[in-house]
């Protein structure tokens, strides 16, 4: 697949998603927050846009962890991760914050 460039309205759908949802979907960190495409935006940029698609994750390593390296990506930016949502919720389980974001 070719090399797509971003749509200009991404900053403004980055930046409005932030707003609305202002920590990380993880740890419930705020700090170095990041706009993670579930479906990565290289693979499928027909969904850059698209509020399903995303997540706020963060890359404070409040606990220790970079959420966004870790959980969005498994440890390497190049993978999409298409179980993140089941990771963020083994790795909230693991850090006692089920209940607590």
């Amino acid at each position: 697949m070719g090399s797509v460039g971003r749509s200009n309205k991404w900053p403004k759908v980055r930046a409005d998603y932030v707003k609305e949802h202002p920590v990380c979907f993880c740890c419930g960190g705020t700090k170095k927050l990041e706009v993670h495409h579930v479906q990565s935006f290289h693979l499928h940029p027909d969904l850059e846009l698209e509020p399903i698609n995303l997540l706020t994750l963060c890359e404070a390593k409040k606990y220790g962890i970079n959420c966004h390296l870790f959980a969005g990506h498994s440890g390497n930016y190049r993978n999409e991760n298409l179980r993140v949502i089941g990771d963020i919720e083994y790795i909230r389980e693991k850090l006692s914050l089920t209940n607590k974001i």
